[in-house]
């Protein structure tokens, strides 16, 4: 984006793939640098980059629909709300493509991950947790539907801003709407607004691999689930995933086959592991689960079984090729299912052939009602004030 914003301000300039790389790595050093820190001021971090997303969020929905260049500046009804509007880039029939369309759809609702990553750093998390991630998830819904709007309502031309010059869609959609100076300057905002979500996954990250080395899941595991003792926080851990970002990033000299892949990988993955847990209660722990001070109460099992029937619909269909027949070429093909399916036989040919003998699954090291025990020992015989309870 940042690239593509100095080509909008600068006509000559091309980039090339390797400026993309190079612009990569600083990115990922200098949001190492803010991610190394205490939880504390990180929290202040991600409060500022909130303010500045709603900020943003607010500019974009006003600024297109009233600075719009076009005339009329708005489209009719009858082509944002029937077929009429749907422009089908597939050789699928036009339902099966809207499916297909979901990946954007996941990529943008997979925040709500963020609070339970987070959950061993805040207070109250059995309450604040599960509360930020329907938070989070509905908050996104709403504010989501309103951008999708106010680009539905303004863009002119979805072709032009898919496949622009640029290669970068919300630089053409902002300067198809705006013109170049104002388009220019909220593309801009954008970018400013997306630099505190990148910040945002990496703090998240990181974390996620400091849970799976704590509890000895990955190579390299004891050196991984270090905690600096000055910042208290896990920053091999974040310098690891900041280092695989970096090499999956040279993927993208392999063309935009290999790195699309990754990114599709990304999204099906996700929602994959999220989706296990709840499956696992549903079908496996049933009545045994006991849920926490803060649930969806009556709602929780329907929710749960239209959530597993969702991914188990979803996930199959993201793995299709846009294209098919004679069009279907290696350059063409969706590898995702082929990336996914090798690195999850890794997995399991590692977990069978060794990680089966000592990985015990997570590690508890707090107390907790789902995992509570009562053993009642009798200390004395001259009366029952010598019963005591153990809770592990």
């Amino acid at each position: 984006m940042i690239l593509t914003a100095v080509q909008i301000a600068h006509p000559t300039f091309v980039p090339q793939t390797f400026h993309v790389y190079l612009l990569l790595l600083a990115l990922l050093v200098f949001e190492g640098l803010l991610t190394m820190n205490a939880t504390k001021w990180i929290g202040r971090l991600n409060i500022l980059g909130t303010i500045v997303n709603l900020v943003v969020l607010f500019i974009f929905i006003v600024w297109l629909p009233a600075g719009s260049i076009n005339e009329p500046k708005t489209n009719p009804n009858s082509v944002v709300w029937t077929s009429a509007g749907i422009v089908n880039g597939t050789e699928w029939p036009t339902g099966f493509a809207v499916i297909m369309g979901f990946l954007s759809v996941i990529w943008t609702m997979a925040g709500y991950d963020a609070p339970f990553h987070m959950s061993e750093e805040c207070s109250n998390a059995n309450i604040a947790g599960p509360r930020a991630i329907v938070m989070t998830a509905q908050m996104g819904m709403y504010l989501g539907w309103a951008i999708i709007l106010v680009i539905a309502y303004t863009v002119k031309d979805v072709q032009d801003v898919v496949a622009g010059q640029y290669g970068q869609p919300m630089g053409s959609l902002c300067l198809q709407v705006l013109g170049p100076k104002a388009g220019l300057a909220m593309f801009c905002l954008n970018i400013f607004a997306q630099f505190f979500v990148g910040q945002a996954c990496t703090i998240t990250s990181s974390r996620v691999v400091y849970a799976y080395s704590r509890d000895g899941a990955l190579p390299g595991s004891r050196w991984l689930s270090k905690v600096n003792p000055y910042t208290k926080t896990p920053v091999n851990a974040v310098w690891f995933i900041l280092t695989i970002g970096a090499l999956l990033g040279l993927l993208m000299f392999a063309g935009p086959i290999a790195i699309g892949a990754v990114f599709s990988l990304g999204a099906i993955a996700q929602y994959i592991a999220f989706i296990f847990p709840v499956a696992l209660k549903l079908f496996a722990a049933r009545d045994k689960f006991r849920p926490g001070p803060w649930n969806l109460g009556r709602f929780s099992k329907p929710v749960g079984f239209i959530a597993v029937s969702w991914v188990v619909l979803i996930i199959p269909i993201l793995c299709f090729p846009a294209v098919r027949g004679a069009d279907l070429t290696d350059q063409t093909m969706n590898y995702t299912c082929l990336i996914y399916g090798g690195t999850m036989s890794l997995a399991l040919i590692w977990y069978a052939v060794d990680a089966r003998k000592w990985f015990k699954g997570p590690k508890i090291n707090v107390e907790h009602l789902i995992h509570q025990t009562v053993v009642i020992e009798a200390e004395g015989s001259s009366s029952s004030d010598g019963m005591k309870e153990k809770h592990g």
